[in-house]
């Protein structure tokens, strides 16, 4: 056995020695570079690509080789060349493809380039599933870089780090990663990534999921349709005629094969479109190789322009699959300016694979035990597309800066050096923009920071004005495995005079693993002021509007001594648990002030819920324990070398929740038993837009001794404004339906249309204002029970929604309003945490 080894180590020890290397460069016959030209060795799956310079270099053992060079829209080119010890340099000038257009028969006046299409149309299906499975290995680069930033956005300036390696002006990369892949299929929808060697530039796996970009499919998903939740449509998808314009530009012979170019040209604006050329094989009718673009004239959001170059290949006299793709990006957004390249680069193409049975499994991802510890060496014998000069600067920098920062980040030195450049907290800092200031010792950095006082004023009736002021400390102790963060509270009411501090201390695991686990112990006591409603669903801004002008003091509070454990944690198979124990002193306040701007004459409502008049509320004690769970069936995982990451399915989620009022312990008075279910979930019919439901059930086992703070409440709004769209109520009160029943239902519906019918309209399409409709609804009994329906457009600047609402109530009979809430692509990501 051993000495098959050192025969087999010396043998591989023999090829890396006597093995040649190829460099060059491929240009155009101007001698512009071609960036990402494609070089693969004829009879073969190997090969390799230019980087953006057009320089290339491949390492094959001595023998006898074709290369060919291939870019999109030039004339392919073969060299045969002899490999030695000794390395050679191979130069490639590539010529626009001549097309020709004597091949063609126009009929009927209607241009030859739409017949080829409705070819390539009727074969789209068969070659979309065309091999039962696959394997495939992918090289995989991601480059992100800036060629300029602001220095001031939304009045606040752009601190920038030395170690992040740009430059004065903002300029340099920003993100570099580079990965290998094995890809492996089976229909209908089973895929499995084995990464087999990934790293980032600074440290971490780096981008290892190649970006698939399937025009085989009618719905063409780019980014996983960040960009675009409605996805592109294919220029040979099932119904393309009535999205798109073609034109012949010709055709030319390769191989004995006739390939047909044509030029694609979207018929409208404001559709999810590509435009372009796609080149298409006679007879065969699959694609031959493409060249597409699309920018936000055609639905694209966030970027302004996206283009997708894509060369196919033979893998059998049959099959072809895609050799190489490079997805190119360009970002001008508040003075930032970006661009980036994703280069995607295939090789050998297994299409009998022979997996197992269980080959298959909920692991999407699995990163070898080595993938991130590869050394230069390594990448260089394996990469296929040649770093630039400045990415292998990139590479060597933040790599040196990261390793300094884990193994000496503290030295005497480090330190003093950070003291020196660290800013003092001003004066501004503590009213306008907020504080922040880090303390920093040889074992542990302690963060200090502070919300700005102008942002935390507050107005209510019970305290009048207040200032609030949140403060935080993070503890991180640098050998230890867990971090500290204090939290602390405190608000003072000028008209009440009361003082209410409280703070909290969150005990967290380090580490990445815990940060996905989400795991964390939080004990956290004092005084404070509560709502009623313990969701909060009136945020105190919008509460000091309407106080302040219409003298509408629509949040009700209590104030409360009281102390809580809490524990949080996420399973690797993606159950999210939450355990909690409350206790609490609950102190009745009363309004204090009836001050109003504009409102005078108008008087003040009582602190006290004036819908739940007739429930007293006195001082009492209250000791409750609760749980959540929330889990999701076909959970999904990425599995790093020590733990898994679960990415969840597509499946609804499940959410349980069940809270105890303990009677008797710590003088607690209450006695209740309150759960809830919730089912929720979020549908992409693409094109068709996004529908989005949560639907509730709960109630209450037990309702012997529940005070008002315990009652289940209806997130109602009576303001303005919108916090919540799929947990709340937009036109009901805050408390008219409160109560301890024991059954009650809960729905909330949205559907997102994403542009499907305002895309049409002449200046809907041109601001790209999304409709989205919906209805909410609960039923207690006849008597309790509410739905309202709306319409409303969303997406407007990207941030805002306004809803159109219709309701019912008992009693009521229908009203309407209007509200305007957070709502669109970068809007309906925004969350209002309480």
């Amino acid at each position: 056995m051993l000495r098959s080894l050192l025969c087999l180590s010396f043998l591989s020890f023999s090829i890396l020695v006597y093995a040649g290397k190829i460099a060059g460069r491929v240009t155009d016959d101007k001698g512009i570079p071609l960036p990402y030209a494609s070089i693969s060795i004829k009879g073969t799956t190997r090969g390799t690509n230019a980087n953006s310079s057009g320089y290339y270099s491949i390492t094959l053992s001595p023998g006898q080789y074709t290369l060919i060079c291939q870019y999109v829209n030039y004339k392919k080119e073969e060299k045969t060349v002899t490999i030695t010890a000794d390395d050679l340099g191979v130069d490639f000038s590539l010529t626009v493809q001549q097309l020709t257009l004597s091949e063609v028969i126009v009929k009927k006046g209607e241009d030859p380039a739409y017949e080829i299409i409705r070819q390539a149309i009727k074969k789209r299906s068969y070659y979309n599933g065309q091999v039962d499975s696959f394997s495939v290995d992918v090289y995989i680069k991601g480059l992100l870089r800036s060629r300029g930033m602001p220095s001031r956005i939304f009045g606040q300036k752009i601190e920038r780090d030395q170690s992040d390696g740009l430059d004065s002006l903002g300029k340099g990369i920003l993100f570099l990663s580079e990965s290998v892949t094995k890809v492996s299929f089976k229909k209908p929808d089973k895929i499995k990534y084995n990464v087999i060697s990934s790293r980032q530039s600074g440290g971490g796996f780096g981008l290892s999921f190649p970006f698939f970009i399937n025009f085989y499919q009618n719905n063409v998903s780019v980014f996983d349709n960040n960009l675009n939740p409605r996805g592109f449509i294919s220029p040979i998808a099932d119904g393309a005629l009535n999205f798109y314009k073609y034109r012949y530009e010709g055709s030319f012979v390769e191989e004995g094969k006739m390939v047909n170019t044509i030029k694609v040209t979207p018929r409208r604006k404001n559709e999810p479109l590509f435009s372009g050329t796609i080149q298409i094989i006679e007879d065969d009718w699959r694609i031959y190789s493409l060249d597409l673009q699309t920018t936000k004239d055609y639905s694209l959001e966030l970027v302004d322009t996206i283009r997708i170059s894509q060369i196919h290949s033979a893998v059998t006299a049959d099959v072809w699959k895609t050799k190489n793709q490079v997805v190119y990006v360009a970002v001008k957004m508040l003075g930032f300016d970006f661009t980036g390249n994703f280069v995607n680069v295939y090789s050998d193409y297994d299409l009998a694979p022979g997996f197992t049975k269980k080959f298959f499994d909920r692991v999407l991802m699995k990163y070898d035990t080595a993938a991130n510890k590869r050394d230069s060496n390594y990448w260089n014998t394996v990469r296929p597309v040649a770093l630039e000069q400045d990415e292998k600067r990139d590479f060597v920098f933040k790599d040196s800066v990261a390793k300094v920062m884990r193994d000496s980040f503290l030295t005497r030195r480090n330190i003093d050096s950070l003291r020196k450049n660290q800013k003092p907290i001003s004066l501004k800092d503590i009213v306008w923009s907020g504080a922040h200031h880090n303390f920093y010792g040889k074992k542990r950095i302690v963060s200090y920071s502070a919300k700005p006082l102008l942002t935390k004023l507050d107005y209510n009736t019970v305290e009048g004005l207040a200032v609030v002021v949140e403060q935080s400390l993070h503890f991180n102790r640098l050998k230890k495995k867990l971090n500290y963060t204090l939290d602390w509270n405190t608000r003072y009411g000028f008209s009440n005079t009361h003082l209410n501090s409280y703070a909290d201390l969150t005990i967290r695991p380090k580490g990445l693993y815990s940060n996905i686990r989400n795991r964390y112990l939080k004990l956290s006591g004092g005084k404070r002021l509560s709502q009623f409603n313990h969701e909060s669903p009136l945020d105190p801004f919008s509460n000091a509007i309407t106080t302040l002008f219409w003298k509408e003091n629509y949040m009700k509070l209590y104030e409360n001594w009281f102390g809580r454990v809490e524990f949080n944690t996420r399973t690797e198979s993606g159950i999210r648990l939450n355990f909690h124990i409350t206790y609490e002193d609950r102190l009745p306040v009363e309004n204090s002030t009836d001050f109003s701007i504009l409102a005078k004459h108008k008087t003040i409502l009582p602190n006290h819920p004036y819908e739940l008049a007739s429930i007293p509320f006195n001082r009492h004690q209250a000791l409750v324990a609760g749980m959540k769970l929330t889990w999701q069936p076909g959970q999904r995982y990425i599995e790093f070398p020590r733990y898994r990451m679960p990415i969840g399915s597509d499946a609804p989620t499940f959410t349980l929740e069940y809270n105890k009022g303990i009677e008797n312990v710590l003088g607690s008075d209450v006695n209740f038993d309150k759960w809830r279910l919730s089912v929720t979930d979020n549908l992409n019919f693409k094109l068709g837009g996004e529908f989005k439901y949560k639907l509730s059930i709960g109630g209450f086992l037990n309702n012997k001794k529940a005070e008002i703070p315990d009652f289940q409440h209806f997130n109602g709004n009576q303001v303005y404004s919108i916090r919540k769209y799929l947990d709340a109520f937009q036109m009901a009160p805050y408390y008219r339906y409160s109560n301890t029943e024991n059954f009650y239902t809960v729905a909330h519906i949205e559907h997102h249309f994403n542009g499907l019918l305002t895309n049409k309209i002449p200046l809907f399409n041109k601001l790209k204002w999304y409709m989205v409709a919906g209805a909410n609804a609960f039923y207690v009994d006849k008597n309790k029970n509410y739905v309202e329906a709306f319409l409303g457009v969303e997406n407007i600047f990207k941030i805002f929604r306004v809803d159109f609402i219709n309701a019912y109530q008992p009693g009521l009979n229908y009203q309407f309003g209007v509200k305007i809430g957070a709502g669109g692509l970068i809007g309906g990501k925004i969350r209002f945490d309480q």
